[in-house]
């Protein structure tokens, strides 16, 4: 399903856009992959930017309806007393991911809470033992809460950017603290703490 010729691909795009500050050569291979360039990536994000803002674009998790098609997945998700929704759907560049938007109570307007990458409910979780094993792209903010537990969640520099404060042994056993950096949910890069002054 596409709107204006917009879809999968071009969502993809746009997604890969703001991963291209932190991860370029991933984003270069993954462009490779969909048979696209980085104008087109720069330009399937204007076209994005300038749908969301349209009167007429869908609202909420319709605007990714309209791009994606239906959800493959719709999912009841409890956050606190909330009750929530969590749709997902399938894209072919993460295969073991799924873009999931995370809807709050109907009441409410089911207003959209988040929305990023999280693991397929069917896809193995990567083993992360030590800081080393968080390379980039290899796991979402989900699998780095549940490895290390007493991680504490951060804003990132960016509404499409999320932060993990967390301790974890490194290659040589050594605990340290740490801050995971995410992209739509998507791990970017992990820096000692202390590099960013606490």
């Amino acid at each position: 399903m596409a709107i204006n010729g917009f879809g999968a691909t071009e969502f993809q795009l746009v997604l890969l856009r703001r991963m291209a500050d932190y991860q370029p050569g991933l984003v270069e291979d993954a462009l490779r992959r969909l048979g696209a360039t980085r104008a087109s990536m720069r330009e399937a994000n204007k076209r994005w930017q300038a749908m969301v803002r349209a009167p007429r674009f869908p609202r909420g998790a319709g605007r990714y309806g309209a791009v994606l098609g239906p959800a493959e997945a719709s999912l009841p998700r409890r956050i606190g007393d909330l009750a929530c929704v969590a749709r997902q759907w399938a894209l072919p560049l993460w295969p073991e991911l799924r873009f999931e938007v995370l809807l709050g109570p109907a009441e409410i307007g089911a207003p959209v809470l988040n929305e990023w990458l999280v693991r397929a409910a069917d896809a193995p979780v990567p083993v992360l033992r030590t800081v080393a094993d968080l390379a980039p792209w290899s796991c979402v903010v989900g699998d780095v809460g549940a490895a290390f537990p007493g991680a504490v969640p951060r804003e990132g520099s960016a509404p499409t950017r999320f932060q993990l404060d967390f301790e974890a042994p490194d290659a040589d056993g050594r605990v340290g603290a740490w801050t995971a950096d995410f992209t739509w949910g998507l791990v970017q890069e992990v820096r000692p703490r202390a590099a960013q002054g606490g």
